[in-house]
């Protein structure tokens, strides 16, 4: 698999993200703790940016950290 297809971007599902990359679920888990709900129960078919817009979250800093935890 190439750099470009670990890379995690805005526009992919919360359920692909998870899926490819289980180690992000407990990123989902924080962010959802900030956002008053469980991210991955309300919000597994949407995009990461999707999510950002609705519960305003900071787009920026959930992308940083779910690289973070992606290494």
């Amino acid at each position: 698999m190439t750099r470009h297809e670990q890379d995690i971007s805005p526009d992919m599902v919360l359920l692909d993200i998870v899926r490819r990359f289980p180690e992000t679920e407990a990123v989902f888990h924080a962010w959802g703790e900030r956002a008053g709900e469980c991210l991955l129960c309300q919000a597994l078919f949407d995009t990461v940016e999707q999510v950002s817009l609705r519960y305003g979250l900071d787009l920026e800093r959930v992308m940083k950290d779910l690289r973070r935890a992606n290494g």
